[in-house]
């Protein structure tokens, strides 16, 4: 993948690619609160956090269901770097129909990330750690990563909610 296109094949471009067929199936996840009435976004414009070394920004990648893989992984590249240059413009940071946050890069094993006004949900991806599972009646140790869904309740409810991360699995364990 490297020689191919210049860049590391990472997790985040799978957890894009799988958010935004999920979003597909519960819009109320990639829309907005407008005043009284709700915005369903018929665009993937993911926004994707990354380090400033100030702290987090979250650039947008805009139409990220058009994305391939190798094109994720280098605008995300492309953010980082200019993340920590302070080299972002406000078009790059503001837009974002949905985020995805990846605490997991700092350590984090459980958190509950907070929503990027307007958006009404916003994905938090936590380091992956070996732990003990049970497969067919065997104690296994298996890597392990939690996630956790932050969305807003006056536009999705718990089955939506839970909808939105069992398809994330599917798609993340069976790409």
């Amino acid at each position: 993948f490297v020689h191919k296109h210049g860049v590391k094949l990472g997790f985040m471009s799978f957890f894009v690619k799988a958010a935004v067929e999920s979003l597909k199936d519960f819009p109320s996840l990639n829309a907005e609160v407008r005043g009284d009435d709700i915005a369903y976004k018929h665009h993937y414009d993911l926004g994707i956090a990354v380090g400033s070394g100030k702290g987090l920004v979250v650039p947008v990648l805009r139409d990220a269901d058009a994305l391939a893989f190798a094109d994720i992984e280098k605008q995300i590249a492309e953010y980082a770097r200019k993340a920590q240059a302070g080299q972002l413009k406000l078009d790059e940071l503001s837009g974002g129909t949905f985020t995805i946050s990846n605490g997991g890069v700092y350590g984090s094993m459980m958190s509950t990330p907070l929503l990027n006004a307007p958006q009404t949900g916003i994905l938090g991806m936590h380091n992956i750690t070996q732990r003990a599972v049970v497969v067919e009646g065997q104690v296994v140790v298996r890597p392990i990563m939690y996630v956790a869904l932050s969305y807003d309740h006056r536009v999705a409810d718990g089955r939506e909610a839970v909808g939105f991360l069992v398809g994330l699995k599917q798609r993340i364990e069976h790409p």
